[in-house]
């Protein structure tokens, strides 16, 4: 038998409009992060904003201490509906 669970997904565009929300709230700015976070480039910062990418676990954590607040709160999820066995999270485990 099957259930419906909603599964998480990150929402790449909304994080990086959250990211850069509290990025400018904070008064601070890409190439002031880019020097902080030792980026080469300023366009990994541009790229969080538009979604292309997202900063990495590590870059995350480093973000969230720079602009004071939790890490849950510069991600964005989306929640997508997927079918899955209906003992899936009772830990039973069916003879095949």
């Amino acid at each position: 038998m099957k259930t419906t669970f909603l599964k998480p997904v990150l929402d790449l565009k909304a994080t990086g409009i959250k990211i850069k929300a509290t990025m400018k709230q904070k008064g601070i700015s890409p190439r002031q992060l880019q020097a902080i976070m030792d980026f080469p480039y300023v366009q990994t910062v541009y790229n969080w904003f538009s979604g292309k990418n997202m900063p990495t676990i590590d870059n995350l954590i480093v973000l969230s201490q720079i602009l004071k607040v939790p890490m849950d709160s510069l991600v964005a999820t989306n929640f997508v509906e997927t079918e899955i066995e209906a003992d899936f999270f009772t830990g039973e485990m069916k003879a095949s």
